[in-house]
């Protein structure tokens, strides 16, 4: 299954899965000693209680029975037992309850303590697996993002996080000390009364969670179906808002509330088949609890008759019996959450566990730029097995030189570019750099070395500002506001309200095509590669704002080896080389002037377009002619 399938189903969870989190636990050791102490006193303190209560019951009955005893005596007699009786009664009685609140005090406050100790471990714990998955899903390969689902991914992330809390919190703080605890009453009972009582603890106890396992697994296939429910509701949500304005030029509101609407009416029938097992399993184990405690009753009630146990003991049995139950009550619950939790957590750790497919060489170096050449021999790359993309590509460009890549729609030009920038390793030949085999320099050398405008520029939703200073994060805000001025953005920032504290809203969706190309435009001029590639740099621009780019472009890329992926070929005539791929291959080389010459594809091209466009639009495509004219202000 695919590693963002939110459910790693939980009948088949993995307990193995706990060692993947020891390592994090064990960064405070002292911590986790003294909570583990804390616990300890905690449940002596627990159990010791009905003890003390059953010393006072004791007391206060013995002191009753001697006062009415000697009230059967002479009357001064009487009246000095009485005085020295009632004397017993307000003292040691009072030093007992003393000592049972000192006591439950005690149990409340080491379980404070407890919990804040090993608070602290479980936050650290989720705060560095949280970082790691975090910083693990940057290092994926693109693949593995093209595939994935984001709002399903991101629910993973959340409920594996949640899920170490609850699995520390229930299992460490709940199950574990009320066994610690059941085994400590069946001591006692078994050493100080009758076994009896010990073997109606341990039968209930193993009938009560035996009873609790089972129908809790039951449970499971429902509890399973309404997290896949939400998690597909989740992705629904989150894909359609991410594509509201697609959302809005189709009028399908109906639609996506209708899709989202199924996706939740699964999540209720799991829900609602989810809730009617609850009740069988809260009434099973309330059953077990009751017969339980009656049988307990019963024998000790015999007991007390027969004069074998006193009224204290028949207290305290009550007392121990309600104790270990009340814990125990939330069993079900518990174990049905620590299943869960472990399902989440799995499945947080199965996406550690997804291997980059581009990983860098074990002896991989700094790439080394001292010119910026840039060589492709003999490349072929398929994206999948049955339809190769690039058949035997070869070309170089030289530093500080233009080179422009143009041919139909699928012909691979984007493809060249994502294989320069090493999102995918070729299948076959070399790429070069400054004679540097890119699969031998790390990923991140790489990629600094090289910036991108690409045609379909996304926006953080921050300002601005934030936005262009994301290519260079460390700049000043001078060196923000000569890239922003480079761009041709000065004038429409200005214009603004907020200026460059402007939001730019979700992926950017506040702003036109082609301001948000003129702000991809500004980050790269600010991170100051000396590789670009421009994938349609200006094709989201009218024709003035077109020239200025072009200009800014030209003048950026008099010091830079530029790459330009373009389709508009108005745009790159004056390239030092133009490649013409078709289906994969280079049909055609050579400069604008050389092309045109030869009369083959390029020609062709040529032709065509300055046959469609209109003097007017500046050799602008007909589809973006129309777009932009639809709503003229945004330029």
């Amino acid at each position: 299954m695919k590693p963002t399938d939110s459910a790693v189903k939980i009948k088949d969870v993995n307990w193995s899965s706990l060692k993947d989190l020891i390592p994090y636990l064990f960064e405070f050791r002292l911590r986790i000693g003294l909570a583990v102490l804390c616990l300890i006193a905690a449940k002596i303190a627990s159990v010791g209680l009905p003890f003390i209560l059953k010393a006072i019951v004791d007391q206060l009955d013995s002191g009753l029975l001697g006062r009415d005893l000697l009230g059967r005596g002479s009357s001064g007699l009487a009246s000095l037992s009485s005085s020295l009786t009632t004397s017993t009664i307000l003292v040691l009685p009072l030093a007992l309850l003393i000592a049972y609140g000192t006591v439950r005090f005690s149990n409340v406050v080491f379980g404070e303590l407890r919990d804040t100790l090993f608070g602290r471990v479980t936050e650290r714990a989720m705060r560095r697996i949280g970082y790691k998955v975090f910083a693990h899903l940057h290092s994926l390969d693109l693949a593995f993002h093209l595939d994935r689902r984001t709002g399903g991914l991101s629910r993973d992330i959340e409920r594996g996080i949640s899920g170490i809390s609850f699995l520390m919190r229930f299992m460490i703080f709940n199950i574990l000390p009320t066994f610690l605890e059941i085994g400590m009453v069946v001591g006692l009972l078994a050493w100080n009364y009758d076994i009896g009582f010990a073997l109606i603890v341990i039968v209930s106890v193993v009938t009560y969670v035996s009873f609790s396992i089972v129908a809790t697994e039951r449970r499971t296939h429902f509890i399973r179906q309404a997290n896949v429910a939400e998690s597909r509701s989740s992705t629904q949500s989150v894909d359609s808002l991410l594509n509201f304005e697609t959302v809005k030029y189709f009028t399908n509101e109906k639609y996506e509330a209708h899709h989202y609407d199924n996706e939740l009416a699964e999540w209720e029938v799991a829900k609602r088949k989810n809730r009617l097992t609850l009740f069988a399993l809260n009434g099973g184990q309330a059953f077990i609890i009751a017969a339980a405690t009656t049988s307990a009753m019963i024998l000790a009630a015999s007991k007390v008759v027969d004069q074998s146990m006193t009224l204290g003991d028949f207290v305290l049995i009550n007392a121990l019996m309600m104790q270990i139950f009340v814990p125990l009550n939330f069993l079900g619950f518990v174990y049905r959450e620590m299943k869960g939790s472990m399902a989440n957590i799995q499945a947080m750790f199965t996406l550690l566990k997804v291997k980059p497919t581009v990983t860098d060489a074990n002896n991989a170096k700094p790439l080394n730029i001292s010119d910026g050449k840039i060589k492709f021999e003999h490349i072929n790359f398929s994206y999948h097995p049955d339809r190769e993309i690039l058949k035997d590509v070869s070309f170089e460009l030289p530093a500080k030189t233009k080179l422009a890549i143009v041919g139909s729609s699928g012909s691979g030009k984007s493809t060249i570019m994502k294989l320069l920038f090493r999102f995918y390793n070729v299948d076959s030949g070399t790429i070069l750099i400054d004679d540097q085999d890119i699969k031998t320099v790390t990923q991140d050398s790489l990629r600094k070395a090289i910036g991108v405008v690409p045609q379909d520029t996304v926006l953080f939703n921050s300002s601005i500002f934030d936005n262009i200073q994301y290519g260079n994060v460390d700049a000043s805000r001078e060196d923000v506001w000569a890239a922003i001025k480079m761009a041709h953005l000065d004038d429409f920032i200005r214009q603004l309200p907020e200026g460059e504290n402007t939001m730019v809203g979700e992926r950017g969706l506040k702003l036109s095509g082609g301001e948000k190309q003129r702000v991809a435009i500004a980050r790269t001029i600010l991170k100051r590669p000396p590789i670009i590639i421009f994938d349609e740099a200006t094709s989201s621009l009218d024709s003035h704002s077109e020239k200025s780019i072009l200009a800014a472009i030209d003048e950026i890329a008099a010091n830079h080896t530029s790459l330009v992926i373009a389709h508009r070929l108005s745009t790159i005539v004056d390239a030092d080389s133009i490649i013409v791929l078709d289906q994969g291959r280079i049909v055609e080389q050579g400069t604008h002037a050389q092309l045109l010459m030869q009369g083959g594809k390029y020609a062709l091209m040529w032709n065509i377009q300055q046959q469609t466009y209109s003097d007017d639009e500046g050799a602008r495509q007909p589809s973006i002619a129309i777009k932009e004219n639809t709503n003229p202000s945004k330029e």
